[in-house]
């Protein structure tokens, strides 16, 4: 098991959300050792918890004062209501994962406020990778643990994507059209690292455009997707007022991709390369509670930057670029961007080997920036 970079509340209840198979059960399991666990993905678990959330107690030692940890708990929400009083009746602490944040929404989470940290998990980071790192190798398939550690991770990514659909969105009742939903997700694909065109994904998977955002939705409580909203703070320029759409690991939207002679496997790879920064980024500021927000610039006349990341801690862009061969244009937003942010701090990663300054803009080979990008947050 690879080290993570999440540190864990020492104190306090916590939740802990992030896709599945991103390694939160593998990460409580090595941070608490003999806690009572109770895995809402066993079936004789959940089937006794959901009949009764009172049964809960009886099943935890009356002597023990220590940690209790509830895997998936989006599935029985009503033992949120049992968590609450143990907290304050028995003093415990629990560590409450889910990889579904719709229910929990719904039903029960506000009765833990502020008795309850929340914590994200996020695939592999090249940080926590170390030497096991390849960025080729991460393009393709992504950083979830399995898909880096098993010999067939193309077959397992398939199972995966077929997973969600299967047991995420059928279990959870999310949808009753499975063949409309599926359509969506490749439909979706094609919107990887792009502006929003809502109408155009609801014209390509033919349904109608409430029905594609609630798709949109399904995916975002999933948490296997995000939208990145554009930077509009004190704006100087007329921006592009949607939002900027992602899966959250490369190979997962890899998987989705269609693939044939009519799609552009350059452009996945470049769209990948993208997706894998962001994954860093979002994984990074989770895990140092660095606090930054994670937006996007563009300009209504095209000049765009990838990742504008905004907080008490100051101001970060970055523009990643597929090409080891830059050009003089690829820094045109960046350096538009400053012109209106004089006191932004400006990355461009690209694939290369050499670094250096370009007015204001820090260049940076991937495989240096990946696993020390704490140092520039």
């Amino acid at each position: 098991m690879y080290a993570r970079l999440l540190q864990a509340p020492a104190a306090q209840s916590f939740f802990l959300f992030g896709p599945r198979a991103t390694g939160k059960t593998a990460w409580l399991r090595e941070c608490y050792p003999g806690a009572p666990c109770f895995d809402l993905l066993d079936s004789a678990t959940y089937t006794e918890l959901l009949a009764s959330p009172r049964r809960l107690e009886d099943r935890i030692p009356a002597t023990h004062r220590g940690w209790v940890l509830i895997d998936e708990i989006q599935r029985v929400p009503e033992l949120l209501n049992e968590v609450h009083r143990l907290i304050e009746g028995r003093r415990l602490k629990f560590v409450l994962t889910g990889s579904s944040a719709s229910k929990l929404r719904a039903r029960g989470v506000n009765l833990l406020a502020g008795r309850a940290l929340t914590r994200h998990m996020h695939p592999l980071t090249a940080a926590e990778l170390r030497g096991d790192f390849d960025l080729g190798r991460a393009l393709r398939f992504g950083t979830l643990p399995y898909a880096c550690t098993t010999d067939h991770p193309q077959d397992y990514l398939a199972s995966y994507v077929s997973t969600y659909l299967r047991e995420e969105v059928q279990q959870e009742g999310l949808t009753r059209n499975l063949a409309a939903f599926g359509r969506f997700l490749e439909a979706a694909s094609f919107s990887q690292g792009s502006v929003l065109n809502m109408s155009a994904v609801a014209r390509e998977c033919g349904v109608h455009g409430k029905v594609a955002e609630a798709y949109f939705g399904i995916l975002e409580d999933l948490l296997i997707a995000v939208r990145i909203p554009v930077f509009a703070r004190r704006a100087k320029r007329r921006l592009v007022a949607h939002p900027k759409f992602y899966f959250f690991d490369a190979g997962v939207f890899r998987a989705i991709r269609p693939k044939g002679p009519l799609d552009a496997p350059e452009e996945a790879g470049g769209v990948a390369l993208e997706t894998l920064v962001l994954q860093h980024l979002r994984a990074t500021n989770d895990y140092g509670s660095l606090g930054y927000g994670l937006h996007y610039w563009r300009t209504a006349d095209g000049n765009e930057v990838d990742f504008v990341l905004y907080g008490e801690r100051g101001m970060r862009a970055f523009e990643i670029k597929s090409s080891a061969r830059l050009r003089e244009d690829d820094f045109r937003g960046l350096h538009r961007l400053r012109e209106d942010y004089p006191a932004v701090r400006s990355y461009l990663l690209y694939p290369g080997t050499r670094r250096w300054h370009e007015r204001g803009v820090e260049v940076l080979p991937l495989k240096d920036a990946l696993p020390g990008l704490a140092k520039l947050l």
